[in-house]
C-alpha cells in the first residue's frame, strides 16, 4: 500500500473529481491520515496555547487590570513580537429565572419581546413521541433541513 501514499502537497494538488476517483484503499488511507493529522494539530495547538498563556498570561492580566477591564483585547510586546491577547466575554443567563421574569413582565401587561429575546423550539425526541394529531398541529411551524454529511471509511477485513 506504500505506493498509494499521497503526501499533503500531492493531496492539495488533486481536484475533487480526482480525489473522488481514487481507489477505495487510498481513500481509506487518506481519511485515516487526515484524522490523525487533525488530532495532532489540535493537540499541538492546545500545547502551544498553554505555552502562550504561561509566557504572556500574567502580563496580559496586569495590562487588562491597568486598563480597568475584565475582558477584551490588550496588546503586549516581546522584542519584535506584538502579542494581542483577547479574552472574550461569555454571558450565560439562568433560564429558570428569566422564565419567572418573563411571566412577571407579561402579568404587568408589558410585551416580553421588548425585554427578552424569545425563541421557541421543540426537541425532536419530544415531537416524535407526541400523538400524530398533536404533531400535525405543530408541523406547519416545523422545518427540517439536512445537516452536513459526515463520512467514515473503514476497509473490510480480507479473509
Amino acid at each position: 500500500m506504500n505506493d498509494l501514499t499521497l503526501y499533503p502537497a500531492d493531496l492539495a494538488a488533486l481536484s475533487v473529481a480526482q480525489l473522488a476517483a481514487l481507489p477505495p484503499e487510498q481513500k481509506a488511507e487518506i481519511s485515516r491520515n487526515l484524522d490523525e493529522a487533525l488530532a495532532w494539530l489540535k493537540q499541538a495547538r492546545a500545547k502551544f496555547d498553554a505555552a502562550l498563556e504561561a509566557a504572556y498570561g500574567e502580563q496580559a492580566r496586569a495590562a487588562r487590570l491597568a486598563a480597568g477591564k475584565d475582558f477584551g483585547v490588550v496588546h503586549l510586546t516581546d522584542g519584535a513580537l506584538r502579542v494581542t491577547v483577547d479574552v472574550p466575554k461569555r454571558v450565560a443567563w439562568d433560564q429558570a429565572q428569566l422564565s419567572q421574569m418573563a411571566r412577571r413582565i407579561a402579568a404587568a401587561g408589558e410585551r416580553v419581546e421588548d425585554y427578552l429575546d424569545v425563541e421557541y423550539s421543540v426537541s425532536e425526541s419530544r415531537f416524535n413521541h407526541w400523538p400524530q394529531a398533536l404533531q400535525r398541529q405543530f408541523e406547519p411551524a416545523r422545518t427540517v433541513k439536512p445537516g452536513k454529511p459526515t463520512f467514515r471509511l473503514t476497509l473490510s477485513q480480507e479473509d
